[in-house]
């Protein structure tokens, strides 16, 4: 199975001070450079008094576009630090900013380095992570007067780490929708099967990459 980079579930904020300098970080999922760039631009604009608003932000299915500004930190010693914890962390389709109040005390290029990178690292910590599956769709055709328990029993199943629920269709029978790996397919059949006294049996259909909460 393909190894994809998770992302976050929800926009994170978080303060820290390092000799009497405030570090404000802001960080929220995105799904493309143009989303990243507006929420960039929002955060400047609320902390437009800040000496610096350091920014680094990943995006694309596997990472592959990645930008980081050190907006007037000495260079090297900001965005590409904070960039860093992100393919560190392999996270994807997040913009985070780093709002710096200087606090007076210089802390060096080694300091610099050190406290963007905490910054980044403390906020990710309070984040709720989203890990990416190649699934395979999977559906079930049911009378409408099993649909209740027989989608009661899907998502017990599908809530046991198994995948994600997809939508269900109401038409002349209900067909509830369910998005599991590839190898748990068997597995599935067989719990249909004990649901139905084998009268259920899953269609498999297409396979896409999909967001399942970590």
């Amino acid at each position: 199975m393909t190894a994809y980079p998770s992302t976050i579930a929800r926009p994170v904020e978080h303060e820290l001070v390092i000799r009497k300098s405030r570090f404000l970080t802001h960080t929220a999922p995105v799904g493309s450079v143009a989303d990243a760039d507006e929420f960039i631009a929002g955060v400047r604009k609320r902390y437009w008094d800040a000496r610096h608003n350091c920014t680094a932000m990943v995006t694309g299915l596997r990472g592959e576009q990645a930008r980081s500004n050190d907006d007037g930190e000495p260079s090297g010693t900001a965005g590409v630090p904070m960039l860093e914890v992100l393919r560190q962390r392999r996270l994807t389709d997040l913009a985070v900013v780093v709002t710096r109040y200087f606090g007076g005390i210089k802390l060096g290029a080694g300091g610099l380095v050190r406290a963007y990178s905490s910054a980044v690292s403390e906020c990710l910590d309070d984040a709720a992570l989203v890990e990416r599956q190649e699934l395979t769709e999977v559906m079930l055709a049911v009378d409408h007067a099993d649909a209740g328990r027989v989608d009661n029993l899907l998502r017990d199943w599908v809530g046991g780490g198994a995948g994600a629920l997809g939508e269900p269709d109401y038409a002349a029978r209900a067909t509830l929708r369910a998005w599991v790996p590839a190898a748990r397919l068997p597995e599935l059949a067989d719990a249909a099967a004990s649901w139905s006294g084998g009268a259920l049996v899953p269609e498999a259909g297409a396979v896409r990459v999909v967001d399942v909460p970590a």
